[in-house]
C-alpha cells in the first residue's frame, strides 16, 4: 500500500502553462485543483489533436481571449467553397441516417 493510499490523499492535478508574450518573454501560469472532469476532457482534446497538454491549454485559451476575427467576405467564400465540394457528392437520406448512427453507442 502506497503512503498517499494510507492517509488518503487524493492527487492534486496541476498543470504549468508557458505562454509567449509579444515581446516574446515566457511566462509560466499554475493551474491548481483542476476539476477532474475539465483535466480528463483536456487530455483527451491534446490526444486527439496530438498535442502535448501544454500546448493544448495554449491553443484553448488563445482561441477563447485571442479569437481571429474573420470577415464576412472570407466566410461567405468558406460557405461557397464547401457548397461545391459537396455538390459533387449525392447523400441519400438512408446515408444521412448511416452516418449519424456511426460512433455513437
Amino acid at each position: 500500500m502506497q503512503i498517499a493510499e494510507m492517509i488518503d490523499l487524493k492527487p492534486i492535478k496541476t498543470i504549468m502553462v508557458s505562454f509567449w508574450l509579444e515581446i516574446a518573454m515566457p511566462t509560466t501560469l499554475t493551474l491548481k485543483n483542476i476539476p477532474d472532469a475539465l483535466y480528463g476532457r483536456l487530455k483527451e482534446t491534446a490526444e486527439a489533436h496530438r498535442r502535448s497538454l501544454n500546448s493544448e491549454v495554449i491553443v484553448c485559451l488563445e482561441s477563447i481571449l485571442l479569437p481571429q476575427k474573420i470577415s464576412v467576405d472570407e466566410r461567405l467564400a468558406r460557405a461557397r467553397q464547401i457548397r461545391q465540394t459537396l455538390a459533387s457528392v449525392a447523400f441519400s437520406a438512408h446515408d444521412i441516417e448511416q452516418f449519424r448512427g456511426e460512433g455513437r453507442p
